[in-house]
């Protein structure tokens, strides 16, 4: 019989999707997985890459926020059960912010994560996409596109169910409709 051979196979190694820019209109969203003490200034690095202005917290916080805030960016605590959809008041705010924070600064972008970026972020960041007018299965493939595996069942039969108000409209397109001349072709 054979020796065998004893080969060092190293341990594997859990990779961490990249943050993922998700644009449509005048929105752009930033997803990301939840940082650490260990890695916050790497964090606020891309967040500044991307201009972003303000972080949405939506799982347990578990690294300072003194280096994000110090750096300018603001960090919203809006923490729901993982792997859900959010709660009523969650979504009010978060459309609330965003639409406000477009607004103002066109130009900025918002961040959101939870721990894997996978559940929660990307289930805000489909409600503010359908409110802007973007239909549930463009906004479910947009973001699996740029972050595979978003989204589990039951986050995605509540997006199914999603009834959009249109509060995000407005941002849906680059152009500022108060001061662009409308034309019409016939």
């Amino acid at each position: 019989m054979g020796t065998a051979t004893k080969r060092n196979i190293p341990p594997p190694t859990y990779f961490k999707p990249a943050p993922s820019e998700i644009q449509y209109g005048k929105m752009r969203f930033l997803i990301t997985d939840r940082p650490s003490d260990m890695t916050i200034n790497n964090f606020i690095e891309e967040l500044s890459k991307h201009n972003a202005r303000a972080v949405v917290r939506v799982c347990e916080p578990t690294y300072e926020t003194k280096p994000l805030l110090s750096n300018g960016i603001d960090v919203l605590d809006w923490e729901f059960v993982d792997g859900s959809p959010p709660p009523p008041e969650v979504i009010d705010k978060w459309l609330s912010l965003t639409k406000e924070s477009f607004k103002q600064h066109p130009d900025q972008c918002i961040a959101v994560h939870c721990v894997a970026g996978l559940g929660r972020a990307p289930v805000l960041v489909a409600i503010a996409l359908m409110e802007a007018g973007m239909k549930y299965e463009d906004a479910v493939d947009l973001i699996r596109r740029h972050r595979r595996g978003a989204l589990n069942q039951k986050q995605l039969n509540f997006l199914e169910k999603y009834k959009p108000t249109g509060q995000l409209r407005k941002l849906r397109y680059g152009v500022d409709g108060k001061n662009a001349k409308g034309c019409c072709v016939m």
